[in-house]
């Protein structure tokens, strides 16, 4: 009976029997296992099952195989295993102490093997068919399998046909491969837990706020970050630049929103380093030039992770304290995952013209009884992602921007994303640890999603787009910086005397009354360098008779620019949802620009002289009015 075409050819000085390959392995020697889905999965049943093989030192990264042997004793007794990062198989057994995990960034794995720090014997590796100029490729493994196979002193091959060739630096020669085993098998699948609640989609929608047509993107590890995916799809020419790909990224191929054309680095090319997925993955990517698949030295560099503009990194965690700190390998004292690459890409986000990074996470754990937002971090867990590396915490509750804000400001925004139950009890740890003012009033205890839609984009006259939403305790900072950089007669047009001072205590007395039903304030953001700037601030608050005083401060660069329109018609929306029957307002007599605003959208307001001085404007809302604004 001939060989299979691929089978012959194979050299046949090299091509031996599985026994005959592995009797190279003797005690005592390290072995590297090509990574996740690329594992050479006969070799490591054919390794373990020869008794003779004792005390071997077995190096890999993300291990699915040896999940089957790892609760056997007599196995353990053979094998020393150490990983650089914990796949969710071995869990387990690494809190059990079986694994030593190696907690090495990514991006230097391969460096450690061409310095010999840590010495490889023997590469177990598993690779497609070789071409007709003598070329195999790594397929779905090249990331540190890459170095593995240039720095071990015995590279030995299965060949398996049902191994993808992937484009890139996935090819190795004939010539730099010692022994072949030729064995044909599935490879191994990776299934994503399927994550479609409320949490994932409201953690999805923010992100999505975040995330800008033509970023590129890195997709961390994880459950999370690859069920997230699914909400950018109305996103336009986005690239991907990232170690893994997963089956999630496929409906973005499919509906060409990962086009990669304006990538400033490899353009129009999928830059990764592994594929953990499925069958229907695995032939997307066989013999598809979109994708360039390289080693993790390059893939997560945070030099080379810089040259992408607009670089998102978008990694989890499963602890973030109030001061940004953030753990994502363990719990406690019990390793769960790994560093990875997530702060090589993080660092390298940073460095990249106009990228920056998200941390995401649920708010909650063991079903809601934990929060994930801490006062500090559990006993024990380590910090993957300083307090000086993070820019944006995502939760289901809203978005923290940490980046250039002091430990007060961050405090406020995290508890302000964390689960409502745990707020206050968050904000009396930080007065505790004199993070924050003795009289700091926490977020308000209840889900406040409901304000989302209250989130608008507008165009001004001068070309700019501003940003329209609700104001948040978090805001202290820059509401204050916004009054302090008024001009006096702005301020006296808004409150009628010369107010000088906007402490806290000041505004700690407003914020007190903010209920976001019978009183609301907006703000309005436009864009100035790489940050946002409050530019304007309008607020209704409860009168009687059904009426509410509304109020505007323009900033002075901003007036005429048409935002106090836009404004006065988003306050009318909501102030008509909360059964209020019109607005009243008091403005001085030469302040003809705001009165103005007012008998435009409301023709038949009434003026009258106020008490206080000034005219008072009376505006009942038109019921047949329509009145509905399109939402960001």
């Amino acid at each position: 009976m001939s060989l299979p075409e691929w089978q012959q050819k194979l050299p046949g000085d090299k091509t031996v029997t599985t026994e005959a390959a592995l009797a190279s392995i003797n005690n005592g020697c390290r072995v590297f296992l090509g990574t996740g889905c690329g594992e050479p999965q006969h070799l490591i049943h054919a390794m373990v099952a020869d008794r003779a093989t004792q005390d071997v030192i077995i190096y890999q990264m993300y291990s699915h195989t040896l999940a089957q042997y790892v609760n056997d004793s007599a196995f353990l007794e053979r094998f020393s295993l150490k990983l650089f990062f914990i796949s969710e198989p071995m869990r387990k057994a690494a809190f059990e102490g079986k694994i030593d995990y190696l907690p090495t960034y990514l991006s230097q794995i391969p460096k450690l093997f061409a310095s010999s720090r840590i010495g490889l014997d023997v590469a177990l590796i598993q690779v497609s068919p070789p071409d007709e100029f003598g070329y195999c490729s790594l397929g779905v493994s090249v990331d540190i399998t890459r170095s593995a196979v240039e720095n071990a002193k015995q590279v030995i091959a299965q060949v398996n046909p049902c191994m993808p060739r992937a484009w890139g630096d996935s090819l190795v020669h004939m010539d730099n491969i010692d022994y072949f085993v030729a064995h044909e098998e599935p490879l191994v699948t990776y299934h994503l837990n399927a994550l479609g609640n409320h949490i994932t989609r409201r953690i999805g929608h923010f992100i999505a706020q975040l995330v800008r047509d033509g970023d590129t993107l890195q997709i961390g590890f994880g459950t999370l970050p690859n069920a997230i995916l699914k909400h950018l799809v109305h996103k336009k020419d986005l690239g991907l630049h990232t170690q893994l790909i997963t089956d999630a990224m496929l409906p973005l191929f499919e509906q060409k929103v990962f086009t990669n054309r304006l990538k400033s680095l490899l353009p129009r090319r999928v830059v990764a380093s592994l594929c953990m997925g499925t069958e229907k993955l695995y032939r997307f990517i066989n013999d598809n030039p979109l994708f360039d698949f390289r080693s993790s030295e390059f893939v997560s560099d945070p030099l080379v992770i810089a040259r992408n503009d607009n670089l998102v990194s978008i990694s989890s965690a499963l602890e973030v304290d109030l001061t940004g700190q953030v753990c994502s390998d363990s719990l406690g004292y019990r390793f769960y995952s790994g560093i990875g690459d997530q702060v090589d890409f993080i660092r390298g986000a940073a460095m990249s013209k106009g990228g920056f990074s998200i941390i995401a996470l649920p708010s909650t754990a063991q079903d809601g009884k934990v929060s994930r937002i801490v006062s500090h971090l559990s006993e024990g867990a380590g910090v993957a992602t300083t307090r000086g590396d993070v820019d944006y915490v995502v939760t289901e509750y809203g978005y923290a921007e940490l980046q250039g804000k002091g430990i007060y400001r961050r405090v406020m925004e995290l508890a302000q994303i964390a689960h409502p139950k745990f707020r206050a009890q968050l904000i009396d740890a930080a007065k505790k640890h004199h993070y924050i003012f003795a009289d700091q009033l926490p977020p308000l205890e209840r889900d406040l999603i409901f304000l989302e839609k209250y989130n608008w984009r507008v165009n001004l006259k001068n070309g700019q787009t501003a940003i329209i939403r609700p104001l948040y305790p978090s805001d202290e900072f820059e509401y204050r910086n916004f009054f302090y950089s008024l001009k006096e007669e702005t301020i006296y047009r808004s409150f009628f005397y010369e107010m000088r001072l906007f402490s806290h205590e000041v505004v700690q007395q407003q914020w007190a009354e903010v209920d976001y039903h019978d009183n609301m304030s907006l703000i309005a953001r436009v864009q100035r360098g790489d940050h946002d700037e409050v530019i304007a601030i309008g607020s209704y608050a409860q009168e009687k008779d059904g009426y509410a005083e509304v109020a505007f401060v323009v900033h002075d660069d901003f007036q005429g620019q048409g935002i106090a329109s836009h404004m006065l018609s988003f306050l009318e929306k909501i102030a008509r949802e909360n059964n209020f029957e019109g607005f009243v307002a008091t403005i001085l007599d030469e302040n003809q620009v705001m009165l103005n605003v007012f008998q435009k959208r409301y023709p038949h307001a009434k003026l009258t002289t106020s008490l206080s001085g000034g005219v008072l404007v009376t505006m009942p809302f038109d019921s047949s009015a329509d009145v509905e604004v399109r939402q960001s």
